[in-house]
């Protein structure tokens, strides 16, 4: 008999953002309830939290990198209640949403009852002045629309914008959400992926409209929503409730955050996380295999240590499991001695960079902005923000009674340079620009800057089945697993429900390989 001492299976998690913090914290919660494994992260930089970020100043909450998660994907305000934060759960102030779009140099409200670009009430999208004749009849004709005969063709958003509703609907609307959202060029993203419910009921109903207006119709009568009202990732823009046949209790906020920040989330993770289990400072270089080690009995073991991972400065770890949390392309970076074709696909996700610029101003500020959440930018109005976010009125608790704070958007596909700048040269453009939009010139109590290279993946037109592609070729390699916001969603909740996945296949694979084990034995 082999004796039972074997031992724990070690996971390693590279990448201490909020995906690779899940994933640590679900394997800490596994071992500490009696699975035998070992996990330990590894975090190249010298903080956990990734993009997410919190400074408070003088009583603002400023948020470096996200401030908020949609709230119909539950998985973030779940985990949040898991741990303990439920009460400090806050939903944005809805009664106050309304989105502006900047056309000819002016704010246009969006209309209302718009669901990212698919219109419910008429009266709205005939009188606003954001779109052209010729789209409203554009859009009146979209309700005649058949099901396509290619029903696994991908496009580029713009394309499918276009073909729903016309040129002005895609320029006005759906090219700043996207700018604001992704960073990202509506040319080049893929419709299957970025909006995967459009692309869904385009496939079933052919009209978005008709299907839209189903949906809502089902929910009024109470019954399963088998569409979606609307897509998670863009939802309704404008000062309408998101369902308007849902009772207003019923109603879940359009966005969530915490009151103190949201990194109360990466915090309480990371408290979970036994200090030396956490490295950090550690870049890893390559990822390497392993040779197999040999169980305490003399057995050989094929599935023990498989891995091993070399950092910069002569560090090595093994493992039996690795979970990459981290970006594609510098998954892409530590995989090409492992396995180059899975290299290269990794390698062809591309990613844009992004500048946040938060303005914080004293007493009357208020008053001499506009009502509402903030305003988005199109290309044509060749202005270098692509967005600016009025936090005071989007959540409470943001700002100390009575004073505002402005969070302006800078990058993208669409500026890449502006990363360039310095931090005089990117507060100067801002304030000239908010000047010019909103006639509103107050020098700010104080600013923060925070830039992001290479931050957020672009979800190119045939990014799904990219991903189909690496998920076959990590067939190749067991214990070898991916988490993050490069395939399956940019949220918050996107990166909390693949690190969890992840966490959770390679427990399963400890589990099974020591059961194999215990067969032989």
């Amino acid at each position: 008999m082999i004796k039972s001492d074997r031992p724990p299976r070690r996971i390693a998690v590279l990448g201490g953002g909020v995906s690779g913090l899940t994933a640590g914290y679900t394997l800490a919660r596994a071992r500490r309830a009696g699975v035998p494994i070992e996990e330990l992260l590894i975090e190249g930089k010298e903080r956990l939290g990734g993009v997410i970020w919190t400074e408070k100043v003088e009583g603002f909450v400023i948020e470096a990198g996200p401030d908020s998660f949609l709230a119909e994907k539950p998985e973030a305000a779940a985990l949040c209640r898991e741990l303990g934060l439920g009460d400090a759960l806050l939903g944005s102030n809805d009664s106050e949403r309304r989105t502006y779009i900047l056309r000819n140099g002016r704010l246009v409200p969006l209309p209302d009852g718009l669901m990212f670009l698919v219109p419910t009430r008429i009266w709205p999208v005939l009188t606003t002045p954001l779109l052209p004749l010729g789209t409203k009849l554009a859009i009146a004709a979209e309700w005649f629309v058949s099901p396509p005969d290619d029903q696994k063709h991908d496009e580029s958003v713009a394309s499918f914008v276009r073909r729903h509703f016309g040129e002005a609907m895609l320029e006005n609307i759906a090219d700043p959400l996207l700018a604001g959202v992704y960073g990202g060029d509506s040319g080049a993203l893929s419709v299957r992926s970025v909006l995967p419910r459009f692309w869904e009921m385009e496939r079933k109903y052919g009209s978005l409209t008709r299907a839209t207006l189903k949906a809502i119709r089902q929910r009024r009568k109470g019954r399963a929503d088998t569409v979606g009202v609307t897509n998670p990732d863009f939802p309704s823009p404008s000062g309408q409730a998101v369902d308007p046949g849902a009772s207003a209790a019923s109603r879940l906020p359009l966005f969530m955050t915490l009151k103190g920040g949201l990194e109360q989330l990466t915090q309480k993770l990371a408290d979970h996380l036994e200090e030396p289990r956490v490295h950090l400072r550690r870049r890893v270089a390559a990822i390497e295999p392993a040779v197999a080690a040999a169980t305490p009995g003399g057995v050989a073991d094929s599935c023990s240590r498989r891995y091993l991972i070399r950092c910069e400065g002569g560090v090595t770890y093994d493992a039996d499991a690795v979970i990459l949390a981290m970006p594609a392309q510098e998954c892409s970076r530590l995989l090409a001695s492992l396995d180059l074709p899975l290299s290269e696909l990794l390698g062809s996700i591309p990613y844009s960079s992004s500048t946040t610029v938060s303005l914080a101003y004293d007493d009357g500020a208020r008053e001499e902005l506009p009502p509402g959440f903030g305003f988005l930018i199109p290309r044509r109005e060749n202005r270098r923000m692509l967005a600016c976010t009025f936090v005071h009125a989007k959540f409470h608790h943001r700002t100390p009674r009575g004073k505002a704070l402005l969070r302006c958007f800078l990058g993208g596909t669409r500026d890449p340079d502006v990363l360039n700048l310095s931090n005089e040269e990117v507060v100067a453009l801002v304030r000239r620009e908010i000047r010019d939009i909103l006639n509103f010139s107050r020098q700010p109590q104080f600013y923060r800057i925070h830039s992001w290279p290479s931050s957020m993946a672009q979800y190119t037109v045939g990014h799904a089945e990219r991903v189909q592609k690496i998920d076959a070729q990590l067939q190749n390699h067991p214990g070898l697993f991916l988490a993050g916001n490069a395939y399956s969603g940019i949220g918050i909740s996107d990166c909390v429900r693949t690190g969890r996945a992840a966490a959770e296949r390679a427990l399963g694979l400890a589990k099974s390989r020591d059961s194999g084990l215990r067969t032989r034995e």
